[in-house]
This record gives structure tokens, sequence and C-alpha cells, in this order.
């Protein structure tokens, strides 16, 4: 009898688990639907308007340079990673320190989930971004800007926009 009532108990939990992998699947393909690959000067005017030109010592150049290496300027960019984090969106930002994914026991500085950094919007990203260039290695913390764009001239970057 014992085994009768349990089985039911089991059958109960499983449409709990199957709502909620369906509705993390429909916010990865609602967000993907959302995708902007943005273009090099439109992307310029769109950090600029953020405030990134000069911040923290870095020029815009800096910026769009790190963001063509990182993520080829797509918004809903993501890295998995062996260790089960990812980069996220148009800097990719790891999910190992800045942002949470579904492991709730890691940090989360930016203190936003990282679906919100695959917005097209770009507010919660530069939020984090900022957030980041903040800590001692500035934007040496993203290897893509160390190995690419770092000690370069990168004026190509921006020129020719308008912003």
């Amino acid at each position: 009898m014992e085994a009768r009532s349990w089985a039911p108990r089991r059958w109960l939990c499983l449409p709990g688990v199957m709502l909620l992998a369906c509705i993390s699947l429909f916010s990865c393909l609602l967000a993907s639907s959302e995708a902007k690959v943005y273009s090099r000067c439109e992307l310029a005017r769109a950090l600029q308007d953020f405030g990134l030109d000069g911040y923290r010592g870095y020029s815009l150049a800096d910026w769009i340079c790190l963001a063509y290496f990182a993520s080829g300027f797509n918004t809903a960019a993501v890295d998995h990673e062996a260790d089960g984090s990812t980069n996220n969106g148009i800097f990719q930002i790891s999910s190992r320190k800045w942002c949470r994914n579904l492991n709730p026991g890691t940090p989360n500085l930016c203190k936003m989930y990282c679906f919100d950094l695959l917005n097209p919007n770009l507010k919660d990203t530069v939020i984090c971004a900022m957030k980041i260039a903040q800590e001692p290695q500035g934007l040496g913390s993203w290897e893509a800007w160390r190995h690419h764009c770092q000690g370069k001239d990168l004026s190509d970057w921006v020129d020719g926009c308008d912003y």
C-alpha cells in the first residue's frame, strides 16, 4: 500500500519539472528571437550614448574592438564552457562571477540573470561591463581584449562613424 501512495507523488513532481524545463526553453528561444547583430558604427553610437567613451580611461574604440572579438557584435551570443558556465551577450560576460544562470551557488556580482545580457537594448550589458571595467584588470578582464585590442591602434574601429 505504501508503494502505491509513493508513485502518484512521483508523477506529480514530473509535470512541475517539465513545466520548468519548458519555461526555460521558451525564455531561451525568446531571447534568441530578439537577437541583434549591431553594425560597427551602430554599436559605437549606442555605447557612446551609454557613456562608455572614456569610461575608466578606455576609448570607445576599445569597447568596439572588445565587442567584435568577443561576440561579433551579436547580443545573443552564448558560449558554453566545459565547466558548465556560459559567456553571455555582446561582451561575453561570464556566469562564473558576473551573472546567474540556473546555478544559484555562483557569485552574481552584476546582480542579474545571464539572459538579461542577451537583450538588444544593451542597458543591462553596459551596466555589468562597467562593473567589470572597475576591477583592477579593467578591460584586461576579457581575454579577447588582451589578445586583439590592448596596446594596438584602434582608431579604425570608430573611423567614419558619426556618433
